[in-house]
């Protein structure tokens, strides 16, 4: 009778361990967004806005700060990109 309790006290432990959630891997992307504008500051706004529309339409988490580069010219092209988790 002693071993048949240790027996299932063994196997209830073993079963816990195995049906227990195991924490999910978080996976990271490098979001983006850009755009062309007449001049540099609604070319930022702009790239931010569509960053911001990329990370939130897949579900994701932005993680780390912003970074967006630009180049002028007759229209002005900036690209914005953050890490995103989910």
């Amino acid at each position: 009778m002693i071993l048949n309790a240790r027996t299932m006290l063994a196997a209830a432990a073993l079963l816990a361990v195995a049906v227990s959630p195991v924490a999910a891997k978080q996976t990271c992307v490098l979001a983006g967004g850009e755009a062309t504008m007449i001049t540099e500051d609604l070319a930022r706004f702009m790239a931010n806005a569509a960053l911001n529309n990329s990370i939130k339409g897949m579900g994701a988490t932005a993680s780390g700060v912003a970074k967006v580069e630009c180049k002028p010219g007759a229209l002005n092209y900036c690209i914005a990109r953050q890490k995103a988790c989910k």
